[in-house]
């Protein structure tokens, strides 16, 4: 969990908010949370922008509800809630899908978007090859592939994600999300979407590939 800054818990939310000016929403991914923005966050605060980032339910809801739409509908009632419009949505990994997804829906909310490492046209994933999610070394190795600098793979970050997998809910729900992410490809969505776009990625990127970034770009207007 996000350690430096405070999680504020209010009308069945859970989010992080700092600064003031423009607003920039943080939406974390399926294996990762609020803390893969934690050292950014600073940096936007001293450049002049209010920083709010939900934490999404992904496994508290329904299995039906568990799934790309709904958490659409949720950043939707978020927003709605805290009375902003205008956002720029800055979305890793699953929560650059749900970016893509919402500001194609409702395009007069987001001023902009900032995609890093996204969903939405093709990635690889973990849920794959789960069938030894008992073997705690198999899942950090598997964690570690996830980065470049496998030592990011701290013992927090695999045990969290030991424990999401070795958990039959959790784990039923991760699957049904990945599922979700192949159904709501947007290959056919993005040349329509005149929403500015920032996309950023790492050359060594495993899980969505540099040539991912380049088919975003080059589907964009």
């Amino acid at each position: 969990m996000i350690e430096d800054f405070e999680i504020i818990k209010e009308n069945g939310y859970e989010y992080i908010e700092v600064g003031e000016g423009p607003t920039i929403v943080l939406l974390h991914g399926l294996m990762g949370g609020l803390e893969n923005f934690e050292s950014i966050i600073p940096g936007l605060v001293d450049s002049g922008f209010r920083v709010i980032g939900p934490i999404f339910p992904l496994f508290e809801k329904h299995l039906l509800q568990t799934n790309i739409k709904n958490f659409k509908l949720f950043l939707h009632d978020f927003l709605t809630f805290k009375k902003v419009d205008k956002v720029t949505l800055l979305g890793n990994s699953l929560g650059g899908h749900i970016a893509l997804v919402f500001a194609k829906d409702f395009p007069e909310l987001v001023q902009s978007l900032v995609l890093t490492g996204s969903s939405g046209l093709y990635e690889n994933s973990m849920c794959d090859t789960f069938p030894r999610r008992g073997d705690y070394n198999y899942i950090k190795t598997k964690s570690e592939e996830v980065f470049y600098d496998p030592a990011v793979a701290t013992k927090e970050i695999v045990d969290e994600v030991f424990e999401t997998v070795n958990d039959r809910n959790k784990l039923i729900k991760t699957l049904a999300i990945a599922k979700s992410a192949i159904r709501h490809n947007m290959a056919n969505d993005l040349p329509a979407m005149q929403t500015p776009t920032c996309l950023i990625w790492g050359k060594n990127d495993g899980v969505t590939p540099p040539d991912v970034a380049e088919e975003f770009n080059k589907l964009l207007p």
